[in-house]
C-alpha cells in the first residue's frame, strides 16, 4: 500500500490546525479565573479545543488511506508550528 499524497495533505493540514489549538490552550489557560465557570466562558480556551478537535478530523481522513508509519512522523510539524507562534503570539524565545 502507498500513502496518497493527498493523506499527506490532510495530516498536514491536521498538524498546522493543532498548532493553533496549543496556542488558545495556553492563551485561554493564562486567563482561566478560580471558578469553573470561566472555563465555559473562556473563547480562548474554547478556540483552542476546537483547534484540536479539528485537527483530529484532518487526522483521521488523512490516516483513512494512507500508511500510519509514513503520516505520523508529519505531524511533528505541528510541534514546529508551535514554536513560531509561541515566539509570535507569546514573546517565547527561540532556543536550540
Amino acid at each position: 500500500m502507498t500513502t496518497p499524497i493527498s493523506s499527506m495533505v490532510w495530516v498536514l493540514c491536521g498538524s498546522f490546525i493543532g498548532s493553533f489549538g496549543a496556542v488558545g490552550l495556553k492563551a485561554g489557560a493564562k486567563r482561566l479565573g478560580r471558578n469553573l465557570r470561566s472555563v465555559y466562558t473562556n473563547w480562548r480556551l474554547v478556540a483552542g479545543i476546537a483547534a484540536y478537535l479539528l485537527s483530529a478530523v484532518f487526522f483521521l481522513m488523512g490516516v483513512r488511506q494512507g500508511e500510519l508509519s509514513v503520516l505520523y512522523p508529519l505531524v511533528a510539524f505541528g510541534y514546529v508550528w508551535t514554536m513560531f507562534w509561541s515566539r509570535l503570539f507569546f514573546g517565547e524565545p527561540l532556543t536550540k
